[in-house]
């Protein structure tokens, strides 16, 4: 299967690092034009420059904007253009119990998680449904499906994250706009591998015994018994964006290596 997106054009919101950079050099691969976002100019323009090495000629723009409040994401718009694949993975996430969490952190959470997504795609699918192609998907995660005590803001938002790529499948049903969501569990990011990789040497084993370790800690009923990578997240994400994926829409697609227990 050769993946080409040549001709399309992609936002991959907060892709200065992580999942969301792994998602923007996957699309700039297959061909496509990206939009890169971070929140500080100076970071953005650094990612943006590494991808132009990493890709010269490709057709890659920064947009620097915060997407958690109604301003930034207008300001995002205004800058970034047209896009006919978007994908939403800005999200923040903490560690509170529920007695603890406040109405500020819940309102801050869902402001970011939540409408940041549905800001964008109700801007941008109309464009998509007028072309009748397009593609968005929500970078949701496994606390969305099993619902964490100590983030319950955070899984009640990825929750309603991916409650929001069916009713978008459904808004453009009988068309060839798709939209879904890709559940996410235990990643590799940098900031993730850097820790891992520290605390390793400390303790004088492997990286793999470490994230098994991790594994079997957080996500006793894991399969995969280490992180997935984030080119293993974005993988997914290029191939649901590409014409090969036109049969899938309104779907929870999972990448957490087999943790949630449930054939469906």
């Amino acid at each position: 299967m050769k993946i080409d997106l040549s001709g399309h054009r992609a936002i991959v919101t907060a892709s200065t690092s992580g999942i969301g950079l792994a998602i923007a050099k996957g699309m700039l691969n297959a061909g496509a034009d990206v939009v890169v976002n971070g929140r500080r100019p100076e970071v953005t323009e650094a990612a943006v420059a590494d991808l132009k090495r990493l890709f010269p000629g490709s057709g890659v723009v920064g947009v620097s904007a915060d997407l958690s409040s109604k301003d930034g994401v207008a300001h995002f718009i205004e800058l970034a253009g047209d896009a006919d694949i978007l994908v939403n993975n800005v999200g923040m996430y903490e560690r509170v119990e529920f007695f603890d969490i406040t109405d500020e952190q819940w309102f801050r959470i869902f402001e970011t998680n939540v409408m940041s997504a549905i800001r964008l795609a109700r801007h941008y699918m109309p464009g998509m449904l007028a072309k009748n192609w397009g593609r968005v998907i929500s970078i949701a995660s496994e606390s969305g499906v099993t619902t964490p005590r100590d983030r319950m803001h955070y899984g009640i938002s990825k929750t309603a994250l991916i409650a929001l790529g069916r009713g978008l499948a459904e808004t453009a049903k009988g068309t060839s706009v798709t939209s879904n969501s890709i559940v996410v569990g235990l990643t590799m990011t940098e900031n993730v591998e850097r820790e891992i990789e520290a605390n390793a040497q400390k303790q004088g084993v492997t990286s793999l015994d470490l994230q098994r370790q991790a594994a079997a800690h957080h996500r006793p009923t894991q399969l995969l018994q280490r992180l997935a990578t984030s080119e293993e997240v974005a993988n997914m994400v290029v191939y649901i964006a590409s014409h090969q994926a036109s049969a899938t829409t309104g779907a929870a697609l999972r990448v957490e290596g087999g943790g949630i227990s449930s054939i469906l």
